[in-house]
């Protein structure tokens, strides 16, 4: 069975540091909320799918807080940000074999006031395998390996901490206006200049937010999203890559990321281009990493982000705009997930003050360093 898919609705719960609710709970309320958007109930689902670091709720037991007592369809990906692109194409690809009718793909995690994925002491990050090598070394989270590939960056192609720093203000920029996220406050240079080092070249405005909250996607037939309450959404084309054993310590060249890999392959999937996409929703956990997988889907050349955004081309009126919900370093940190509501807002016209004119195509990256994957999304016609 081949049948083609769409996503027909979107949900949230609010992003806070705070939630004091259980990642069940929140699950439960981002699937309800999606399904309401779309205008189907929780009777109509017979899928779920997640991905996690094992902070998170099973497929299962959200179909149980639903209502659903037999899911013909139910995964849990092991994995965070990096498996987030892979996470939804599957929902597209469950839909369209025939396993499920109705999908939920859902993130939900207490990300700052429960296990902490950029620090050590939250046993969030397990010291094996390579880690425990690593470690000795003083690479023991995320912004540790990634401030690395940034450096190496700044000695190759002479990038400096005012291109970083104009990502950040960029995305703070397209923040303001939207009201579900934690950080709506205009950043000047100055202000992300005096930010405390976390680890050089990265300050406290290279780091995302991380965050307690959940979002979720149901994806159904095209047929019948035709029929639904929103314009829907199309899968055009996908690509992953998880290079030299995931393994960060490994990876040849730390100027780039997985997105030298996906690349090609994405574009090679589909007659659109950088200059086709409307919308780019680039996987931001930190800076370095749109700077980096910027450049590798082909937008601006090696060591020219910096100028791409100070000439306002990633903004309103400019080639593509950027994180217009402000991404994870301002929104919040859903570990990429909440990248695709936003595509999705987007390209059904929805997004009110922050809406991009005339979006058609969206493109969103998860992952960083060796490992992720990219979609791009685009409007029924």
């Amino acid at each position: 069975m081949q049948r083609e898919a769409a996503i027909v609705g979107i949900g949230r719960t609010a992003y806070s540091r705070a939630s004091g609710r259980t990642p069940a709970g929140m699950a439960a309320e981002a699937a309800r909320a999606a399904l309401g958007d779309a205008g189907l109930s929780t009777a109509d689902v017979d899928g779920v799918v997640d991905f996690n670091t094992g902070d998170s709720v099973r497929a299962q037991q959200l179909g149980w807080a639903l209502g659903v007592d037999d899911l013909s369809w139910a995964l849990d990906v092991s994995g965070g940000g990096n498996v987030a692109s892979s996470t939804v194409a599957t929902a597209f690809a469950a839909v369209s074999r025939g396993l499920s009718n109705v999908a939920v793909v859902y993130r939900s995690l207490n990300g700052r006031s429960g296990a902490r994925y950029g620090r050590g002491d939250s046993g969030s990050i397990a010291l094996e395998g390579e880690l425990q090598f690593a470690a000795s070394s003083g690479f023991i989270v995320p912004p540790m390996w990634f401030a690395m590939f940034a450096r190496r960056h700044q000695e190759v192609y002479g990038s400096t901490s005012e291109d970083l720093g104009r990502i950040a203000i960029t995305q703070r920029a397209h923040a303001v206006p939207n009201e579900h996220a934690q950080q709506r406050s205009p950043l000047t240079m100055d202000d992300y200049l005096a930010g405390r080092w976390i680890y050089e070249p990265f300050r406290l405005y290279d780091c995302c937010m991380e965050t307690d909250g959940a979002c979720a996607l149901v994806v159904t037939t095209l047929d019948r999203a035709r029929d639904l309450r929103h314009r829907p959404v199309r899968l055009l084309a996908e690509a992953e890559a998880h290079t030299f054993g995931g393994s960060v310590a490994q990876y040849a060249d730390l100027t780039t990321m997985y997105s030298a890999y996906a690349a090609p392959r994405l574009w090679a999937a589909t007659d659109l281009r950088p200059a086709d996409v409307d919308v780019a929703c680039m996987y931001d956990c930190f800076t370095f990493t749109v700077m980096a997988t910027f450049e590798d889907f082909g937008f601006c050349a090696k060591g020219e982000v910096g100028d791409f955004f100070a000439d306002g081309r990633a903004t309103y009126g400019g080639d593509v705009v950027v994180n217009p919900h402000g991404g994870l370093l301002s929104e919040g940190y859903l570990h990429g997930l909440n990248h695709h509501t936003e595509a999705v807002l987007q390209l059904r016209g929805d997004a009110a003050q922050r809406q991009v004119a005339g979006a058609e195509v969206a493109l969103v990256t998860a992952g960083a360093g060796p490992y992720g994957g990219a979609v791009l999304y685009g409007v029924d016609r």
